[in-house]
This record gives C-alpha cells, structure tokens and sequence, in this order.
C-alpha cells in the first residue's frame, strides 16, 4: 500500500464526526420510503381529524341544531315573516341563537354549599368556629376571615357587612337583591348569559348577621319571558378576627378542597386584609374562594363573584362614616352581546391531547430502533474498531435525530395549520415551538438512554411502540381524569408528569383547553400571560422536561460506557475520575503470575510454548514498543450455568507478535480463536491476564488501540443499504484519508478484492454474495494503514481465484503491518503466515513457523498402496520389513496407508522394495508423501484431545 493510502495520524473530531455524518446521509437516502411513511403519519392523522370534523360540522348545521325560529303575521293580512330567537328555540338550539341584548343578573357572592362550610376540626382548632354537629342540620354559618393593623376598627366593620333586612320584595329582584347581601352555592360557567342560581334548581342565600329559625321561602321571579319559583333561604353570615395575613392563609389553604391532605373541607367564603384602613383612607385586599372555578379554569368567578365581596366591605367602610343609609347600590352585572354562531366543535382540540401524544412518540421507537440496530449487528463497534470516538459518535447521532425530529414537527404543526385545525392557529405558535423543541430533546435523550437496556431491534421495537400507545392510552383516561380532578393533590400530579408520556400528555392537553375555549368564545388560544394561570400546568412541564432533559442525557452516555450489554467492552463505573487525573505515558507492566489451581502454566506446556511466554516475560521487564502485540497469560473464562463447570475459552494464552510479522491461528471450531480475536478488539471482556496493543492496555486504552486497528470479523458487519464504495469512503476518512489520497485508496481497495470492474463497488451491499462480502469486510480492515489488523477467517465462502487475489493482498499488506489470522485452510496458512499457532480448547499447542511445526510434529511418511484385497497380507509384509514400527493409519477395499518413521527408512529403499514386490503380485497403485501441515494439524489436536482425556 502506497503512501497516498495511508491516513496522517487518528482523525480529529471533526473528521470523525464529517465521515459519520456523511455516511448517514448516504443511509438516509437509501431509506427515502421509510422516511416519507414517517412523515405521512401526521399528515393521514391531521386529514382523518379534518374529516371528522367536517362529518361533524355537516349534522350540527342541520336545521334542527340552529336557532329556532317561527313565522309571524305581523300585518294582519295572512302573510309572515320569519322570526328566530332564543324564544322559539329549543334547548338544543340554543347556543346558536343571537342574543343582542344579554339578560341582566345581580351579583352574587360564592357561598359554600352546606356540607363544605367551616367548622372546628382537628386541624384547624380555633375556638371561635361553629361546631361540627352544624353540619348535619346544615345550619352552619358563611364563614368570613379579617385581619389588618387596626383590630378594634376591623371589627367595627365587621359588625356592618351583613346587615339585617326585615321585609323583601322580590316583584323587582334585581332592585331588592342589589339592597341586600345575596349568595349562591352555584359553580358560574363560562358564559353567563343564564345564572346558574337560577338554572340548577340550587337556592339563593341572603347573607345577614342574624338569620330568623328555618328561614326559608319560595318566591316568584320573573327573568325576560321566563317565570321562575326560586327558593330563598338565608344564611348566617360569620367574621372572624385572625392575627395575621398568614394565619389567614394557614387557614384557607387547610380547608381548601384541594390543600388539605385529610379531606376535612373547610371552606370560608371570603377573607379580608384591612391593611392600614381608618377612618381617612380605604385599602383592603380580598381573598376569594377558588374551588367554584370550572374545569377550564377561564370561570368568570372573579368578574361575577368577586365583585359582591367588595362591595360588601366597601358598603361597611362608607356605613362606618356616614351611617347606616348609605350605601352603593350594585345593581346588576350582564354578559357582552353575542351574534348568531355556527354550532361546531373542534374535534383537534378534544382529541388532541391524545392523538397527538401518538403523533410525537412515533418518534421515540424510531430513534430507539435505529441506535439499537447498530448495537446488535456490531456496526456501533465496527466504527469504533476503526477508528470513531465515543463524542463524533454521539454528537452526529443526536444532530440526527434532532434535525429529524424538527423536521418533522415542523411539518406537522405547518401542515396542521394550512388545514384550519384550531390547536394550532390558535395557540402561540412560540409556545408550541418551545414545548415542542424542548420535549424532542428530551425524547432523543430517552431513546439514547433505552438503547444501553436493549440489544435486539424486535424486542426494542415491541417496547417502543407499546409505550407510544401505552403512554396515549394511560395519559387520556388515567392521568386526564387526575389533571381534571380539582380534589387531586397538585403535587401527585407534579410527581406523575416526571413520566415523559404525562409531561408530553399534560402539555398537549392544556393546548387543546385553550384552543377548544378560544373557539367556543372566539378568542385566541394560550399565550405566554396564560402560563402564570393557577390552573395551567404549562409552565411546570416545561421546567420538569427541561430537568429532565439536563439529567437523563449524561446518565444515558454514562450508562453507555458502563453498561453496554453487548456493545463493547464495559468500562469501570468511576471512569470519569481519569479526566480528572494527569495523563500517563502509555507503558507496559506486568501484571498477574502464570498460575491455575496452584500450578504454574509453564510447567506443562511445550517447549516451543513456553518459550514464547520466556518471550512475553522479557518484553515486559523491557517495556520495549517494538512489538505490535503482546499477550500475557490472557484467560476468558464463561460461567457455568444449570450446574455445568466453567467453560475456559482461552487459557493462559501469553504471544508477542512483531510488526510486519502474519501470525495464523489454527484449531478446531470452538477452540477459542474468535474469543482471543474478540477480546483485543475490545468486544468481550478479558477475565484475567493483560494485553498491549502498540504499548496500550486493552482493558484501559482500546479508544486509543481503535485508531490503528483493523478488523475483518468472523461475520460480516455491513450496512446493507451502502454500497461497497461507500463503506469504503466512510471507513477511510476515519482513517484520516482526504481528498485525492482517499480516493485513490477507495479504487485500490476496490481493485485488490475485484470488486472494482463492473461496477460492483457501486451496488448495494444487500445485493452482494456472501465472498463479495468478505472481499470488502477484508478491504475496510486493511484501508488507511492500521498497524494492526485482525482477520478472522476472511477466505470464507471465496471461489478459487478470489481467495488467490485475496492472498495477494494480505501478502502485500503485512510488509509493514501485524495480522492475526485465523483460518481452517492449511494451504492458506502456509502462503500468508509467517508463524502459526495451534489452538486446542482454548490452549496454545505449539508455535512455529510452517517448516519448524511439521519438522517437529511430522517425522514420519505416509506411505499408500492400492491392490487387490486378497493381497492385503502381502503388503502388510512388505512395510514391515521396510520398518519394523510403520503404522497403519488408512484401510479401505484394498487401499492402505502406513506411517513410517523418517529416521528408520531410506526413500531408495522403498522404491526398490516396491520395484521387488511388482514382480510377486499386482500393484494398482502405491505413493510416499512428505507429512502435510493437515497432517500436523490432526496430531497435534488429536494428542492435545488424549491429553486432556487423561487428565
């Protein structure tokens, strides 16, 4: 390989981070159809939304639903004119009639209904509160609070804010109801166009100090055209003194529906804070009695209700001054005028909460899935093996998925728009912009965070999805019901949006209520004023998500590190503390003793073993850098499970390769090769022993060893939707190569494993035979010039003239370079390998180079004779007498193969000896072989097998 080939040093980040961006967009490009079926959903949700609504819309404008109307002879002479009101409307037609000219209502002040009012209890033990018996007679008095700087005066005025009335007259009620204190129990509603004190059946209460024993009356009222019997019943209305603003709010808070955490209700209608007031200036501050405010949380409470309560305080200062006649008469409070309107209802703000939660976590199986495919195919530590960092990795991974996941919602919310749906035209488009924008990067940091727990894409993608449907499902008929739910502690719904699916849930929900009631009242939806609202949970999941976010991210790259299950190897759980140290200069150490059970290793291996672990030991003490690889007494041991022993893999393997030096493993399946493989590429955890690679520790260095590493796995780790080319373009800038050296190493690389002519490098890899595949796994492991490269099996499945090439190209390569390779070809092993080593359940057998191994291990010939099989006796005669200790190892219809000692016989000698026995009896065929590294191979498994059989 060439200098133009080779990369100048491991890459910048940035390098890293422009070669894997480059490599996903090529992958996104392969995957359009996918994307623009991820981009659809949306658009089919939003367009069956609109359907919907316009199915809807077509029955609400039929002639039943709109205002009534009738036909009146207003001349006299036969013919009508249409007339439409609410008069001739029904219940049902209502709500579209016109009212030009709203009805006018007195105002109220918001009593507690009976079995709410405030008593004595456990918790709130003032003395000067009725007792709990009151309750069950519903005789309990309306509670009012007062505190401020002057007590003597507060009280004084307290004495004037229900005054007693002696007779009423209700043929007028608003001018009689203005002269006293009237109340109502009754929750107000949006609109007020009809007072709920007369529309559910509940009494008005007339406030006075002292109320006459079972007051209460039915009288007669008369509201526009319709005629009501109302009841009247009249309430004790009680001030008390409390010593301050806070014992003031101690006491609301406790008996407030929704504060107090035993359920003892307490509720006081109103409370006071005089301040400074005396006689020659007015300041006071209400508290006002927030549990009668609508789900929506938009009641017209404070513009209907909260009006009375001053009037009540400011009639008592002016009575204090002037006396008991004067007073300001509040004579009637009424709803703006209203046009006809259409009947409809936004079907996008009352489902939008949950089917737009599902339209948002389609993303998070999508993110999930994609970091989960990488792990479980290794293709997350081929590119690590190669050369990528951890934070290019991360960096361009969360890049990605953010600008999906804008993209995508972007197009949502546009898309929504230009089709009219309300929860979007309505609300803030800042608002929506924000909330979505911070949840997206709060979901990516969850999907990095899921990705360390799963390691097979089905499983991931089940999980995934059932939280998308499950999180919709639970959010609109479990969490929904809490939000909505003015009893559930605020809290308890805090803890439950820290769920991501209920913060995503909650947030949508409060657009959807604000949408929907801005296009039932015609008003605008949420805007950023709307997030100081008592009942908007906005602002608190915007910061819960925030936190969220901030949290989960490090612990999901932490995870990562520590807890990879299967993608790596797992670094200790306070790696983070070496950032924080200084920085060492990388060295070799020995460290552990050569011992199993008590007995030292060296004892009983070969001496051609042992000498490579007297090699390794003297290396060590050196700290010499001249050697590419070296392995001292590296073990992998696999637990036994369902009472089987521990399973050794590699035991005690100790190996000094040097540069430019091709070292083959050879053994039998499931000898331990590929585990020896896997370990100093970092994908499995060594369980004793130490390993350098160029002077760094596997078990501490492997992001520094990956940037001079290259690896051809045993299987191939591709993408299938990159073409051969541009696995090659990818692998290579993580090599450091640019410009005209890259390409110039991408077609070399192409054209040393043929995969250049034709076109093939241009084809996807989905579309490659298996050796095609193998040819380019060997040519990433080789481009850029890595200083170590590990091949493990890399002829597999190659015809005769590509393994040939393919032979080539390793010979060329390992000129300047260490190669580990393992292979099941002797003939392989003997063209490429400079040394060989024989592995045999998970023992080192012998080292040597191919001539030295069957030197040491074939001393014998094998010597093959074919004749008829009635002459096998005469044959057998024969070698004896060529050898006395030939050993018959092959019998088969005439044809039988011996060993015979080189040291015993002379090759002359057997020629002749055959030339003698043509002459006795027929030979068909006969033959005498060297010993072949097969034959090496057999004997040394064999003999190692016996061994341990003994043992």
């Amino acid at each position: 390989m060439d200098a133009l080939s080779r990369g100048h040093g491991p890459p910048s980040f940035w390098k890293q981070a422009d070669a894997l961006l480059r490599k996903n967009i090529c992958f996104q490009k392969r995957n359009l159809r996918t994307n623009i079926r991820l981009i659809l959903f949306p658009f089919v949700l939003c367009i069956l939304l609109v359907i919907i609504q316009t199915i809807v819309n077509n029955e609400l404008e039929k002639p039943e639903n709109r205002c009534g109307c009738t036909c009146i002879d207003t001349n006299g002479d036969g013919s009508c004119e249409t007339v439409c009101g609410i008069q001739y409307s029904t219940p049902d037609q209502v709500a579209t009639c016109p009212i030009p000219s709203p009805p006018k209502w007195p105002a109220f002040l918001q009593i507690p209904r009976p079995e709410y009012r405030a008593v004595r209890t456990d918790v709130i033990p003032f003395t000067d509160l009725p007792v709990e018996s009151c309750k069950e007679t519903h005789s309990c008095p309306a509670t009012v609070l007062l505190t401020g700087s002057n007590r003597s005066y507060a009280e004084n005025l307290a004495g004037r804010l229900f005054p007693s009335v002696s007779s009423l007259d209700f043929s007028d009620y608003l001018s009689s109801l203005a002269n006293i204190v009237p109340g109502s129990d009754s929750e107000t509603e949006s609109l007020n166009y009809i007072e709920p004190a007369f529309s559910d059946s509940r009494p008005i209460y007339i406030v006075q100090s002292q109320c006459p024993f079972n007051f209460t009356i039915t009288v007669p009222i008369q509201v526009e055209t319709i005629r009501y019997q109302q009841e009247v019943k009249c309430v004790q209305g009680l001030p008390l003194w409390r010593a301050n603003a806070l014992a003031v709010n101690d006491e609301l808070f406790k008996g407030y529906r929704g504060g107090n955490l035993k359920r003892e209700i307490n509720e006081i209608v109103a409370a006071y804070d005089l301040l400074d007031t005396d006689q020659s200036h007015f300041n006071v501050r209400v508290w006002y009695n927030g549990t009668y405010m609508n789900d929506s949380g938009n009641s017209p409470l404070a513009l209907v209700r909260v009006p009375r309560s001053l009037n009540v305080a400011s009639n008592a200062y002016l009575q204090s001054l002037q006396g008991a006649g004067i007073k300001m008469l509040f004579d009637f409070v009424k709803e703006m005028p209203k046009p006809a309107t259409k009947l409809s209802l936004d079907f996008s703000s009352i489902l939008g909460g949950l089917f737009f939660t599902w339209v948002v976590l389609q993303l998070f199986p999508v993110i999930l899935i994609s970091l989960v495919y990488e792990k479980q195919r290794n293709l997350r530590l081929m590119m690590k093996m190669h050369g990528l960092g951890d934070g290019p990795y991360w960096m361009i991974s969360y890049g990605y998925f953010l600008f999906v996941s804008v993209v995508y919602m972007l197009v949502f919310v546009i898309f929504g728009s230009l089709i009219g749906l309300k929860f979007f035209t309505l609300n803030d488009y800042s608002i929506q912009f924000v909330f979505f924008f911070i949840y997206i990067n709060l979901q990516i940091a969850l999907g990095f965070l899921a990705a360390t727990i799963f390691s097979n894409v089905k499983t991931a993608s089940v999980i995934g999805y059932v939280c998308v449907f499950g999180s919709g499902l639970l959010g609109g008929f479990l969490f929904q019901f809490f939000v909505e739910d003015t009893t559930f502690s605020r809290g308890w719904v805090l803890v439950m949006e820290i769920f991501p699916g209920f913060s995503l849930y909650r947030g949508l929900y409060e657009f959807a209520q604000y949408a929907f009631n801005g296009s039932y009242m015609g008003i605008s939806g949420m805007r950023w004023r709307d997030l100081n609202d008592a009942d908007n949970g906005m602002k608190e999941v915007l910061v819960i998500m925030v936190v969220e976010w901030i949290v989960l991210l490090p612990f999901a790259y932490y995870l990562d590190q520590v807890a990879s299950f299967g993608s790596g190897i797992r670094k200790h759980p306070l790696f983070f503390l070496k950032y924080f140290g200084k920085k060492a200069s990388p060295s070799i150490q020995r460290v552990g003793l050569d011992m199993q059970d008590g007995k030292v290793f060296i004892d009983m291996e070969k001496p051609d073993v042992a000498h490579e672990r007297e090699v390794v030991q003297k290396l060590l003490l050196n700290s010499t850098k001249d050697h590419a690889i070296i392995c001292d007494n590296l073990k992998k041991m696999y637990p036994g499970k369902d009472g089987n022993p521990d399973k050794y893999a590699v035991q005690g393997l100790s190996l000094a390769l040097p540069q430019g030096e091709c070292f083959g493993m050879l053994g039998p399946n499931g000898a331990g090769k590929t585990t020896f493989i896997n370990m100093l590429i970092g994908l499995t955890a060594p369980t004793s022993g130490a390993a350098f690679v160029q002077g760094f520790d596997i078990q501490q260095d492997m992001d520094k060893i990956y940037t001079s590493m290259g690896v051809c796995p045993q299987h191939d780790l591709l993408w299938e939707t990159l073409t051969g080319r541009e696995h090659l373009f990818f692998y290579g800038r993580l090599k450091n190569l640019k410009g005209a050296a890259l390409t110039h190493a991408v077609e070399e690389s192409l054209k040393s494993v043929n995969l250049f002519h034709g076109g093939v490098g241009d084809k996807l890899e989905g579309k490659y035979s298996g050796g095609m595949k193998r040819r380019l796994s060997v040519a990433i492991s080789l481009i850029g010039d890595p200083k170590v490269v590990y091949m493990d099996e890399p002829s597999t499945g190659l015809d005769p003239a590509s393994r040939n090439d393919l032979w080539n190209v390793v010979k060329r390569a390992k000129q300047d370079r260490a190669i580990i390779l393992t292979t099941h070809s002797m003939e392989e092993a003997e063209v490429l390998c400079d040394r060989l080593g024989i592995f045999v359940d998970g023992n080192l057998q012998c080292i040597g180079n191919p001539k030295e191994l069957k030197a040491r291990y074939g001393g014998s010939y094998v010597f093959t004779m074919t004749t008829s099989s009635n002459q096998d006796e005469e044959v057998e005669e024969l070698v004896r007498k060529l050898s006395p200790n030939a050993k018959k190892i092959y019998h088969i219809s005439g044809t039988q193969k011996f060993e015979l000692p080189k040291q015993a016989i002379r090759i002359a000698d057997v020629f002749q000896a055959v030339e003698n026995a043509k002459k006795k009896f027929s030979i068909h065929a006969w033959g005498l072989a060297d010993t072949t590294l097969e034959d090496v191979f057999i004997e040394v498994a064999r003999g190692a097998r016996s061994s341990s059989n003994l043992s």
